[in-house]
């Protein structure tokens, strides 16, 4: 059994100076604004055909607007991390929603491919201040006794974005023949929205300098920061673990719509319906397992429950013809991939990082977690063009999850003493 790591320093939710109220508001904004990130990022998917028609793009090309997308979101991940320690998490996570915003909408009225890939690009950058700010926000703000349940919440959030993404461009595109381009238009103004509550309704917290440590040590280099991160085992094999969740899940969440279409037959508005049972399921997945790994903290347990499932089901989804059995293993992949898995992920990187660079620790995560998004679109569309089908990616994605979950195996108790206290 995995014992609760001996630390100098407690960890942020314990050190929270939050009242019991404000963590609420806090999870509720948090929600929304992962709501509406992934509500960007996949109205995309349904309508691809249509991007492809109008640019005269092949399947790799449309892969490429979805890896250089969460290129430049997965290089500012650890910037603002940094930035966000030194400056603010709202102030960066503001800024970041500003341009998201300002670039989903132009990504509405670009007409050609070149200018569309720029302004991808930098909604990806803008997104890029949201990940490791964000959870060291919640992070400082939710007991620690709630902190997993209240990740699943906040990480719920994407579920709803990724199902109401798929849904609304389905229906306006798919269904009614609108431009594709107006579900970019509808998604940026309640973001911009989004951006300025984070600065005008949530606190930035103020930790004390005490805790046995000096005044004098509290800052600490980024080349120190970083070293400490990348040195930690633990940590550096849950980023590994976490790059291979997030790689399977951008195959499906990427190019699931365009593989029900053209090799599936589902047509209309069943192709976000079917798409959406992924995000639908995760939402009690990960609620469930959060409020165990709480009560037992056994996170290699969950992950190799979880893990193989998932992999599993995504076989299932390229090896079936069978309608009903693959929205079967698509939910199962919900209920058991990787919204489920990153509460445990998050919870068990926070508990053991050092609150002066939560903020970095989280977005170094998120950048190596983030590099399987960038190449799962590509990869999987050229697979597609060379293969003449999507399934090949879709055995990829699967694989790759079972070598993360066999790295993860070699976590270790307990954490480098160094990752929590200067000495």
């Amino acid at each position: 059994m995995e014992k609760p790591t001996n630390v100098t320093l407690k960890p942020l939710s314990m050190t929270s100076t939050h009242p019991n109220h404000a963590w609420w508001k806090v999870i509720g904004l948090c929600f929304t604004g992962w709501a509406l990130i992934y509500a960007d990022r996949t109205i995309l998917n349904p309508v691809m055909p249509q991007i492809a028609d109008t640019f005269h793009i092949n399947n790799a090309e449309l892969g490429i607007i979805s890896s250089l997308f969460f290129l430049a979101y997965a290089i500012f991940q650890i910037p603002f991390g940094i930035l966000a320690d030194k400056l603010g998490k709202r102030l960066m996570i503001t800024i970041g929603f500003l341009i998201f915003g300002l670039m989903t909408f132009l990504s509405g009225i670009v007409t050609t491919f070149g200018l569309f890939l720029v302004v991808r690009a930098i909604a990806g950058i803008g997104e890029g201040s949201y990940y490791g700010p964000q959870y060291a926000l919640s992070g400082e703000a939710i007991p620690l006794d709630k902190l997993t349940l209240g990740t699943a919440i906040i990480n719920s959030g994407m579920a709803f974005g990724s199902s109401f993404g798929l849904l609304l461009s389905s229906y306006l595109v798919l269904q009614q023949h609108q431009h594709w381009n107006l579900p970019f238009l509808i998604i940026s103004i309640p973001t911009i929205i989004v951006g300025l509550l984070f600065m005008t309704l949530l606190k930035e917290p103020h930790h004390p300098t005490s805790q046995g440590i000096s005044s004098s040590k509290q800052s600490l280099s980024v080349k120190r920061q970083l070293q400490i991160i990348f040195t930690n085992r633990n940590l550096v094999l849950t980023f590994f673990l976490c790059f291979c969740s997030i790689y399977a899940y951008f195959v499906v969440l990427t190019w699931l719509p365009q593989f029900l279409e053209v090799e599936r037959g589902f047509k209309g508005t069943s192709v976000g319906f079917i798409s959406s049972l992924v995000p639908w399921a995760s939402i009690p997945g990960a609620l469930i397992f959060a409020n165990y790994y709480d009560k037992f903290s056994r996170a290699k347990m969950f992950v190799w429950i979880l893990v193989p499932i998932a992999g599993l089901s995504l076989l299932v989804v390229g090896l079936t013809q069978n309608h009903l059995l693959l929205m079967g293993a698509l939910i199962i992949y919900g209920l058991s991939g990787k919204l489920a898995i990153d509460p445990i992920l998050v919870a068990y990187i926070t508990k053991q990082s050092d609150h002066r660079y939560l903020s970095t620790t989280l977005s170094a995560f998120n950048f190596i977690g983030m590099c399987g998004s960038i190449l799962a679109p590509y990869v999987t569309g050229w697979l597609a063009d060379q293969f003449g089908s999507m399934t090949i990616g879709f055995y990829l994605g699967a694989g790759l999850l079972l070598i993360g979950a066999i790295g993860f195996l070699f976590t270790n108790y307990p954490v480098n003493k160094e990752s929590q206290v200067e000495k």
